[in-house]
């Protein structure tokens, strides 16, 4: 599994980060979380309660996109909390990295409303959740994708993408 690198991804409050961060520790894999990368535009206008556009978030993924290169070139094995919600946006992500997986957790719009509105301090307000489930392309047929239920214990997702990286 020597330079794999997995995006943890699906729509706010669906556990990306803490399920990447704890996939890394599992495996000894390094972990960088994309929200680390948003513009500070992006950020003023989420906490806002406005939905980003495709134009907003291209600086984001193109900045995704190198670190994904980089650790390709490097050989560096890597979780990366992203919510990739469409086609194109994986798409631009596996361009930076051949070979690169992606983990979709997935839930129900109540569930992750019912999470982001329980969480304080973070930029993301609920108000959103309704539109990244209107921006959700869901990866259904796309090869190198392990879709999981995001209601699941964390130590449960954890063994399962594990089990699912060892195998291939």
């Amino acid at each position: 599994m020597s330079g794999t690198a997995v995006v943890v991804m699906g729509v706010s409050g669906c556990g990306k980060s803490t399920v990447g961060k704890a996939c890394a520790e599992a495996l000894g894999w390094d972990f960088v979380d994309g929200d680390d990368f948003h513009s500070d535009a992006s950020i003023a206008k989420m906490r806002a309660g406005e939905p980003l556009t495709d134009s907003d978030r291209a600086e984001w993924l193109h900045r995704l996109s190198e670190l994904l290169a980089d650790a390709h070139a490097e050989h560096r094995q890597l979780f990366l909390p992203c919510s990739a919600l469409r086609r194109a946006y994986r798409e631009q992500l596996r361009s930076a990295h051949p070979g690169l997986r992606f983990v979709f957790l997935s839930l129900t719009q109540d569930d992750s409303l019912a999470r982001v509105s329980q969480r304080h301090g973070h930029f993301f307000a609920p108000a959103l959740v309704a539109s990244q489930f209107a921006t959700l392309e869901a990866p259904a047929n796309e090869d190198g994708v392990l879709t999981v239920d995001a209601m699941l214990p964390v130590e449960t997702l954890v063994d399962q993408v594990s089990t699912w990286l060892n195998r291939a």
